[in-house]
């Protein structure tokens, strides 16, 4: 193996900006509307949960934003991450493609997830607020946003879905040890979690729910904002770093890939692999597939509705048009607790409805059968989200087997699942149960959706 395994950038390398897609796209996506008037919201309905720099890059339309110098001597703790070429695992699928990964479980928390926790907790800090409040599922993002604050001396109070909450409880010790204060969700501090509780006692949570008591307990302290891990598109600007670096890494060795393939749930992963190569793409510079995979018992992209929906389960956020399976659906407590959000980044919607990218759907069985592939190849044992990608980059492969092709793949390895082992357990065990969302259940949980004039 003569080609290199790691591709690696120096420090002095690492992206000054971050990378606008809206700048670049044939049209704007749909506004965000607020609940109560319908109207498209400014930045003052946005001011009680963010600080003004955020909302300012909620909305921008420029193509790219400067990092602060204190948030890249931050990233500097782990960035630039390393582009892998799999050779083993092209090796053990006897495929000609060449696969290669970018590992950003390289940071503090395991996950991409700091890249934009860090940016947040720096812009709250400078806009003098104290504490930061936020909702997680597999609690790579409540482990991040812990880290970040810890790194201002801002607070951080976190509520887990529950379902994740009871499967991984060393993501709880983890946001504890960064100096975060962490509740099962739904839970008995909020008339949000209260109420979910009345009805549903045994209720295992959803991210909806979770981000319905972060924002309620934001909302009523002047000193305290609310961060969101994903959707929103500053998350998706701050996490094109992942991107950015990917290019540069790629013309090290003369290479740009046919098809990126990335895990989706809220979005902010694959926007921030896949926007930097869409601008290339745009641009004619590069012809490449990119990819969406989401699990098939939360397919939102797939069977989901293209609508205007609340973010949260007890409509508190504003209105987003988005590919959703409706606020109150509850998904199925599968181990990829990351991608259990009832719906899609509005701008990621909006890119698929432009028919820039594909997507496509796996089960929970097929996911943890390719995590396992690529332990014994790779020698890393990835989170339960990224082996979505990685089962659809499996496919892609041994698809290239039959066919004789050389592409070159790429995926985005998010996470390492070292928190994740009772669920690697469960699939060696035998025990992980399949469950896909039928058109019926789809039905039944989008009929609530907010009705929203043309």
């Amino acid at each position: 193996m003569s080609e290199p395994t790691k591709i690696l950038l120096d420090e002095s390398e690492l992206p000054r900006r971050w990378y606008n897609v809206l700048a670049d796209l044939p049209s704007p996506p749909p506004p965000v509307l607020h609940p109560g008037t319908l109207q498209p919201v400014g930045p003052d309905d946005l001011a009680p949960l963010f600080p003004m720099d955020l909302i300012l890059q909620e909305v921008a339309t420029e193509r790219y934003v400067d990092i602060p110098a204190d948030v890249l001597d931050v990233y500097k703790l782990w960035r630039p991450s390393p582009l892998y070429r799999a050779h083993r695992l092209e090796k053990a699928l006897g495929t000609p493609a060449k696969i290669f990964y970018k590992y950003e479980g390289v940071s503090p928390a395991g996950s991409h997830k700091p890249n934009t926790a860090v940016p947040q907790a720096y812009y709250n800090a400078a806009a003098g607020i104290r504490r930061l409040t936020t909702e997680t599922g597999a609690g790579q993002w409540g482990t991040a946003l812990a880290f970040a604050c810890s790194q201002y001396g801002l607070d951080c109070e976190v509520w887990q879905v529950r379902a994740s909450y009871d499967q991984k409880p060393y993501r709880k010790i983890m946001i504890e040890l960064f100096g975060g204060v962490i509740h099962p969700s739904p839970s008995d501090l909020t008339a949000a979690g209260r109420a979910v509780l009345a009805a549903h006692p045994d209720s295992p949570g959803s991210l909806g729910i979770a981000i319905s008591e972060a924002v309620e307990v934001a909302a009523q302290h002047p000193d305290t904002n609310y961060a969101l891990g994903s959707v929103l598109n500053h998350v998706l600007l701050h996490q094109t770093v992942i991107g950015e670096e990917a290019i540069a890494q790629f013309a090290k060795v003369g290479l740009t890939p046919d098809v990126i393939v990335g895990c989706t749930g809220g979005g902010s992963n694959f926007g921030g692999l896949a926007f930097p190569f869409l601008r290339e793409k745009l641009a004619g510079r590069m012809d490449v597939t990119i990819r969406a995979v989401e699990p098939a018992s939360c397919p939102s992209l797939t069977k989901g509705v293209y609508a205007y929906d609340f973010g949260d389960t007890a409509g508190m956020t504003p209105l987003m048009k988005m590919h959703t399976l409706g606020h109150d659906f509850i998904p199925d407590p599968i181990h990829a607790g990351g991608l259990r959000y009832h719906g899609m980044s509005p701008l990621i919607s909006h890119v698929y409805e432009l028919g820039l990218i594909e997507a496509v759907s796996k089960t929970q069985r097929e996911c943890f059968e390719a995590g396992v592939r690529f332990a014994r190849t790779e020698g890393i044992v990835p989170a339960p989200e990224p082996t979505h990608a990685l089962a659809a980059c499996v496919e892609e492969a041994l698809r290239c087997k039959e066919t004789g092709e050389e592409k070159v793949i790429l995926t985005a390895l998010c996470g390492h699942g070292h928190l994740d082992l009772a669920a690697y357990g469960a699939y060696l065990a035998g025990d992980l149960v399949d469950h896909e969302l039928s058109e019926t259940e789809v039905a039944t949980s989008v009929a609530a959706l907010p009705k929203v004039p043309a």
